[in-house]
């Protein structure tokens, strides 16, 4: 009967949403955005004159991010049915054959890099990057062997808003580089919470994650560092005005602050939790308040 619904429109397109980790995809593609909206406003160049670039961004990087994500499931299939959070995706579940979602996932990443080829050499530059420390780096080699995987990983996601700010202007100056670093350091607290909160699942599915390596405590610490590291960040794009960089830095501080905490807890699940929340909540608040500027 389950195979039978699959079938169904409705299902596949469920599925599909799954097999792209629809939160992580949306996640991924906001800051292309962000760095497109925010190099057309330094730099002083009109939306309306760029909408076509717009759209082959939009679409292109979409795609790349689409496969990278596809081939990570194909990849991890086997071992995400031994974990809760990624049990039930089509990938692991068998709902998509293994062969389906290698075939998808190269198929979307090669028609995304084609679609590339219509803006720049920078912009396909960062792409293939993104792309290639996710899937080969981050995926294939590191994921399960050294603990130090998630710098991999961040690697990949920092690159996305200079991927949108390179459809208009060069990349290599202070703001574009200084907000993918943010994005870098940012994945680093909210992975590790990630990891804390899902430690029983990494460790069954055997995954290098740092929790599992060298325990909770550790993570907590080396957490905090990095919290501690996106203090000073926004103070380097003060071109955004004084209201960006104290909101930036409240918001900083309250994580700092939610992160400490986590040295007292009973329930490690429960901190790691909110963390989690807080980091999603902080990117997104950070992201749209960039576009919101930009506009």
């Amino acid at each position: 009967m389950n195979q039978m619904q699959t079938k169904t429109p409705k299902n596949f397109f469920k599925n599909l949403i799954s097999l792209i980790k629809g939160k992580i995809f949306v996640i991924n593609v906001l800051p292309v955005l962000a760095g497109y909206f925010l190099s057309s406003h330094i730099n002083h160049l009109p939306l309306a004159a760029h909408i076509a670039s717009f759209f082959v961004t939009l679409i292109g990087s979409a795609f790349v991010i689409a496969g990278a994500l596809m081939l990570n499931n194909w990849y991890e299939a086997d071992l995400d049915k031994q974990m809760e959070r990624t049990k039930n995706r089509p990938s692991a579940t068998g709902e998509f054959s293994k062969k389906f979602v290698l075939t998808l996932g190269v198929t979307t990443s090669i028609m995304g890099f084609f679609i590339l080829l219509f803006t720049n050499a920078e912009v396909l530059l960062f792409s293939f990057i993104g792309w290639f420390f996710y899937v080969v780096l981050y995926t294939f080699w590191s994921k399960q062997k050294y603990s130090w995987n998630t710098i991999i990983g961040a690697v990949s996601g920092c690159v996305t808003p200079l991927i949108g700010w390179s459809v208009l202007s060069s990349s290599f100056q202070l703001i574009p580089m200084m907000m993918a670093l943010i994005v870098f350091v940012w994945q680093m607290p909210h992975t590790y919470s990630i990891a804390i909160r899902r430690f029983d699942d990494y460790k069954r599915a055997g995954f290098a994650m740092l929790p599992v390596v060298s325990g909770v405590k550790k993570t907590k610490i080396h957490l905090l560092f990095y919290l501690i590291c996106l203090i000073p960040m926004p103070f380097f794009m003060k071109s955004l005005g004084l209201f960006f960089i104290g909101f930036m830095t409240l918001l900083n501080i309250g994580w700092i602050i939610l992160s400490i905490s986590g040295f007292a807890t009973q329930n490690e699940a429960l901190w790691a939790k909110r963390m989690f929340r807080y980091s999603v909540i902080h990117m997104m608040l950070f992201l749209i308040s960039i576009i919101v500027m930009s506009i």
